[in-house]
């Protein structure tokens, strides 16, 4: 739900790291095998949301609680490598997940933006919503195209809400 995998998978086996460490590689390596098997599929609009933000001048980083191996085969698989300036794994972070700040701060570092008020950050998790308040973006989007619903995505302090991360207004 948005958080680090293997921080998930350390809160449900109490703490037990080898355990963990196990149940992430597993679930890791399946959810890889998925995703080259075809089983990925983006968001319709997302692809041309991502091509209008860039063409407008808006610098796009993705964030996610994958590894990077897996966050590196979804976006291969969605054909997003140039879609996107950065894509961003807890271990690009310092090992922080959300709703830890770390990765969104991370990519205003290398993004080079030097205004927070400027950072719009999008998700579909309570998890994404908290990281985003707390990095300190200017607006924080929650959208219904995943996880959570509308009342949990208002209660976590999201600005706005929006059916689909591809109802974002492009400002540039």
């Amino acid at each position: 739900m948005g958080q680090s995998k293997i921080a998930v998978f350390r809160h449900l086996l109490d703490g037990d790291e080898g355990l963990a460490r196990q149940a992430n590689a597993a679930f890791e390596q399946t959810y890889s095998d998925l995703v080259r098997r075809g089983r990925a599929t983006p968001i319709p609009g997302a692809a041309e949301l991502l091509a209008r933000l860039r063409e407008s001048g808006v610098r796009v980083a993705l964030t996610t609680g994958f590894a990077p191996p897996t966050r590196d085969a979804l976006l291969d698989a969605l054909g997003w490598r140039d879609a996107v300036d950065l894509a961003l794994s807890p271990a690009d972070a310092g090992g922080r997940g959300r709703p830890d700040p770390a990765m969104l701060l991370t990519a205003v570092l290398r993004l080079e933006v030097d205004d927070l008020r400027a950072v719009v950050v999008a998700g579909d998790t309570r998890s994404d919503v908290e990281a985003g308040l707390r990095a300190g973006a200017g607006l924080v989007v929650g959208v219904l195209t995943g996880a959570h619903d509308a009342a949990t995505l208002t209660a976590a302090g999201a600005h706005r809400v929006l059916d689909s991360v591809v109802d974002l207004p492009i400002i540039g």
